[in-house]
C-alpha cells in the first residue's frame, strides 16, 4: 500500500550551520579578547573549474565573517606536482597557517593520494590524510572529513537517533561514503554501502531507514528507491541546464521522493552549508590542537 502524500520534515542545513557558526564565533571572540593570534586557513585552488571557484569564494567569505585569516592560492591548471608539493611544504612550515585545504577535484595529471599524504596531518582540515582516516577508523580523536561530520550534525540537530536503524549510503568515495559509514557505525547504526557495481541497487536503497545519496549523479534516486517514511540525506550537488538556465540539484528527485519520505535535505540549502561550517570548525580545532602541542 502506497503512502498517502504528506509534507516531509525539511532538514534545513542553514539552521544547523548557523548553530555551529554561532558557537565558533564565541570561540574566536575569546581568542581575540585574549590578544592571541587568530586562526589561519590556506586554500589551494588549481585550475579554473567554475564550481570549485564558487566553493572557494564561499569558504573565503565565511572565514571573513568569522574572523579566520584566509589565504587563497590560485594556481594555473598546468601546475606541476613538484610546484604543488613545494607550496604544501611551505604552508606546513608556516606557523600562521593552522589548516590547509586542497580544493577538489584536482587536474588529472596530479595524483590525489600523493598530494594529500604530503600535508601535515595536524593541518589537514578536510580530514583526508591517511593518518586522520586511520584514526577515524579506530575511533580516535582526529580531524574528520567535513561533509560526513556535517551529515551527523544534521541528524543530531533534528534529534534523529540512528541507533539500530538501517542506513544505506549510495557512493563509496573516500571523501564521503567510506568515512560516513565509520561515523554512522560509531552511532550504532547498521550500514550498507552501495555503488556502481552493486546489484539490485534499487532494492538495497529501499531497505534503508536512512538513505544517503552521495553518488554525484543528478536525479539518480527516484521515488521507488525510497522506503516509506525514510529519512533522506542528499549530499549530491550537480549543475543542470533547463532552457539554457543553470540550476543546482541533488542526487535525489526531490519532488518525487518528498511524497514518500519522512524527512529530507533540500539542494541547495541542505548538506552544503553544514559542510562549510564544519570546515570552519575543523580549522579552529586544528588551531587549538597546534597551540596545545
Amino acid at each position: 500500500m502506497e503512502k498517502i502524500s504528506t509534507k516531509p520534515i525539511i532538514l534545513n542545513g542553514r539552521d544547523v550551520a548557523d548553530e555551529v557558526l554561532k558557537k565558533l564565533q564565541g570561540e574566536i571572540s575569546s581568542i581575540k579578547a585574549g590578544g592571541k593570534r587568530l586562526p589561519g586557513l590556506a586554500v589551494i585552488l588549481i585550475g579554473d573549474n567554475p564550481a570549485s571557484k564558487t566553493y572557494v569564494t564561499n569558504k573565503e567569505k565565511m572565514c571573513k565573517k568569522l574572523g579566520i585569516n584566509s589565504h587563497v592560492y590560485n594556481l594555473p591548471p598546468e601546475t606541476s606536482e613538484k610546484e604543488l608539493l613545494l607550496l604544501i611544504d611551505k604552508l606546513n612550515n608556516n606557523n600562521e597557517i593552522d589548516g590547509i585545504l586542497i580544493q577538489l577535484p584536482l587536474p588529472i595529471h596530479l595524483k590525489f593520494e600523493k598530494i594529500i599524504t604530503r600535508l601535515d596531518p595536524l593541518k589537514d582540515v578536510d580530514g583526508l590524510h591517511p593518518i586522520n582516516l586511520g584514526k577515524l577508523l579506530s575511533n580516535q580523536d582526529c580531524l574528520k572529513p567535513c561533509t560526513p561530520v556535517g551529515v551527523i550534525k544534521i541528524l543530531k540537530h533534528y534529534s534523529i537517533d540512528t541507533t539500530g536503524m538501517n542506513a544505506v549510503i549510495i557512493g563509496r568515495s573516500t571523501l564521503v561514503g567510506k568515512p560516513l559509514s565509520m561515523l554512522l557505525l560509531a552511532e550504532n547504526t547498521t550500514v550498507t554501502i552501495v555503488h556502481s557495481k552493486s546489484e539490485n541497487i534499487e532494492k538495497l536503497a529501499k531497505s534503508g531507514d536512512i538513505l544517503i545519496a552521495a553518488a554525484g549523479k543528478a536525479g539518480l534516486v527516484k521515488k521507488n528507491w525510497v522506503k516509506n517514511d525514510a529519512i533522506v540525506i542528499d549530499v549530491g550537488i550537480n549543475k543542470i541546464y533547463e532552457n539554457g538556465i543553470g540550476k543546482l540539484v541533488g542526487d535525489v528527485l526531490y519532488d518525487e521522493v518528498s511524497t514518500v519520505c519522512k524527512a529530507i535535505t533540500p539542494v541547495p540549502g541542505g548538506v552544503g552549508p553544514v559542510t562549510i561550517a564544519m570546515l570552519m570548525s575543523n580549522t579552529i580545532q586544528a588551531y587549538n590542537n597546534r597551540n596545545k602541542n
